[in-house]
């Protein structure tokens, strides 16, 4: 499904079986970033000559691009950064501080370490207390944990959307409408889920929402960070210098307004222009249709590899399970799995996948991981398990499975 708009893939051997890690870029998204370099590059804002004006209407335009994709009631609410680590950091450094010693964060357990380290140092540097929504043994989070581990000074929710190793779509409307009913904020990870669902954050309506560009086929460097402007304006800004105030004096500063006061210095023009342009590509070719056909491939995904011996699959394996299947062969390590496999021309990932609590509460060292995207089809999955058979077949006569 439109493999032959994305260089890298087109006419090549290569099955890229790792679009959790990076998506690849399609040719539209190359070429805008071409041209901003070639024929529109300038820093942007205070420009008093054309080209720098064009600069600067192009990096607000993706502004306004990335405020319509999400359904964001104002751009002033869209904080461009380096990506979804950024965006967390920041948030969880600059939210810590309005809070009190002694305050609770809930988390989950099956966070990535991106919506997990920056909390655990935001505790140690205000004084918090993290508590955590359970994951059960079929890979969903049990929310009647949720509520049990709820505390009457929980300030804030942060919870990922869709697990970068399980694949598991968390039911965001359900935890936003208790945290809400407590008066409590709630932040999501967007990063999988981004390119895979129709995501409104009015309808969502949660607090803060954190994306990276470069897994929604964008350049690397750039990300998002929405946040309710009511919010945001309880925020400090973490990084000073140019463009992020309003006036300096030896003294003191204030700050600009939203959202320039968190973006400082020169900002990944560029990479916004390239974000607002893989935003365009995407919603062109239809975020319904997209999403679909990532639910049909992540199916027949889990039915091919159930069907081969040896493989243990980990997740739900059922409708709330996309985008993503992890999973062992027999005894043998996940790294050495996919050595094998890249023998074949299959890109895949294995490791804890940046989850060593989630890996550890599975009772496994590590696990092999497939992640997809619109430009996969069932042969890519076909590809898959017929490696995966031929392993199989070598270290079985090898005396090793």
């Amino acid at each position: 499904m439109f493999k032959e708009e994305f260089p890298l893939l087109a006419g090549n051997s290569l099955t890229y079986l790792d679009s959790a890690a990076t998506t690849q870029k399609p040719e539209a998204v190359l070429q805008r970033l071409d041209r901003f370099y070639g024929k529109e590059n300038a820093n942007v804002h205070r420009a008093l000559y054309p080209l720098g004006d064009g600069a600067t209407a192009s990096y607000e335009e993706s502004r306004t691009r990335v405020k319509h994709f999400l359904n964001a009631p104002s751009s002033r609410e869209i904080v461009f950064t380096s990506g979804t680590t950024g965006s967390l950091n920041f948030l969880a450094d600059s939210f810590g501080e309005t809070l009190s010693r002694g305050d609770h964060i809930l988390l989950s357990e099956m966070e990535h370490h991106s919506n997990l380290v920056p909390w655990q140092m935001a505790a140690k540097r205000y004084g918090l207390i993290l508590d955590f929504i359970p994951v059960n043994e079929k890979g969903r989070l049990d929310l009647s944990g949720m509520r049990r581990n709820w505390h009457e000074k929980t300030k804030l929710v942060s919870v990922t959307h869709i697990s970068n190793l399980l694949g598991t779509v968390n039911p965001l409307e359900e935890i936003i409408d208790f945290a809400h009913g407590k008066g409590v904020p709630v932040a999501v990870d967007a990063a999988q889920s981004v390119s895979r669902l129709p995501i409104d954050v009015q309808e969502l309506d949660c607090d803060f929402l954190a994306f990276s560009g470069h897994k929604i086929y964008g350049p690397t460097g750039i990300g998002v960070l929405y946040g309710k402007e009511h919010l945001l304006e309880r925020l400090s800004p973490r990084f000073g210098g140019g463009s992020m105030i309003s006036s300096v004096s030896l003294e003191e500063s204030t700050w600009a307004e939203l959202p320039q006061r968190f973006e400082a210095g020169t900002p990944p023009i560029a990479e916004a222009v390239g974000l607002g342009e893989a935003l365009n590509w995407l919603e062109s070719r239809g975020r319904a249709g997209i999403s679909q056909h990532e639910s049909l491939l992540t199916a027949y995904g889990i039915e091919k590899l159930r069907s081969l011996e040896g493989i243990e699959l980990y997740g739900t394996g059922e409708e709330d399970q996309l985008g993503v299947i992890s999973f062992n062969m027999g005894g043998l390590h996940a790294h050495d799995t996919v050595q094998f496999l890249s023998a074949g021309d299959l890109a895949l990932r294995a490791g804890h996948h940046c989850a060593q609590p989630l890996i550890r509460k599975l009772g496994v060292p590590s696990t092999v991981r497939a992640s997809f995207a619109v430009y996969n089809d069932t042969s890519d999955i076909d590809r898959l398990a017929e490696v995966l058979a031929e392993t199989m077949n070598y270290f079985r006569k090898k005396g090793v499975l």
